[in-house]
């Protein structure tokens, strides 16, 4: 199955995020990484990286970000991850992709671009009418 990994400057925000994509995608593997390894806001690529080899189980990985720096310390992390599996990032609203992701990476045939088109379709959701 295609891992995600949820990245944001908040841990309790991932967390949070991470609880309602599982609620909603089910069997989806799904890491969770934000803030400083001191808790403050931030993030930086080390828990990253370790994210998303958790989150690796041959089948590749669709990385989300919130702004900003996580953009910057995703890419880094995709960068240097050690893995033969893919591992992409893709340009979605953390928390309508994270769903879109977790319920799209649960389909029999899910791939990596599959997991990342549907994280990128709920940039066109509209809240209103």
């Amino acid at each position: 199955m295609v891992g995600i990994v949820i990245v944001s400057h908040s841990e309790k925000a991932a967390e949070g995020i991470r609880e309602v994509a599982t609620e909603m995608g089910g069997d989806a593997r799904i890491e969770a990484v934000g803030g400083t390894d001191d808790g403050r806001i931030g993030t930086s690529p080390e828990p990253i990286s370790r994210a998303i080899a958790d989150a690796a189980d041959g089948n590749g990985v669709v990385v989300l970000v919130d702004l900003g720096s996580a953009v910057m310390n995703a890419e880094i992390a995709i960068e240097e991850a050690e893995l033969e599996e893919e591992v992409v990032l893709a340009d979605a609203p953390v928390m309508e992709g994270a769903l879109n992701a977790a319920v799209a990476a649960g389909a029999p045939d899910a791939t990596v671009e599959s997991v990342r088109m549907a994280a990128e379709d709920a940039q066109r959701v509209k809240k209103f009418g």
